[in-house]
């Protein structure tokens, strides 16, 4: 929680705990979408369903202005790769504290 929050910009939009050890905590950019992530404790998943697969996912965002994300990762010390042109737009990656990565593509304003 605390990468996605304090380096990436999220908000936390709720946090629920059932008491049993399960925990999740939902996040969403701060600036308000549509979308967010539910973050779970992987070893709890894991203890209580083995058989799922508990690799990192692939997500790609999107960002209107992504030369000012690309410099506020940076500032934050967040691990970003070159902002590359590609045939559908601009599109750069970076990466958790795990070395997990992700991609953010530019939306047209």
């Amino acid at each position: 929680m605390d990468f996605w929050v304090k380096k990436v910009g999220f908000s936390v939009i709720s946090e629920e705990n059932n008491g049993q050890g399960m925990r999740w905590i939902e996040i969403a950019p701060a600036e308000g979408t549509e979308t967010s992530i539910i973050l779970h404790n992987r070893e709890f998943v894991a203890e209580m369903s083995p058989e799922l697969n508990l690799g990192t996912p692939s997500l790609m965002f999107s960002s209107e202005n992504l030369d000012q994300l690309y410099g506020d990762l940076s500032i934050n010390n967040v691990k970003v790769g070159e902002i590359v042109t590609m045939p559908f737009g601009r599109v750069f990656n970076f990466a958790d504290h795990e070395d997990n990565y992700f991609a953010v593509m530019e939306q047209a304003k």
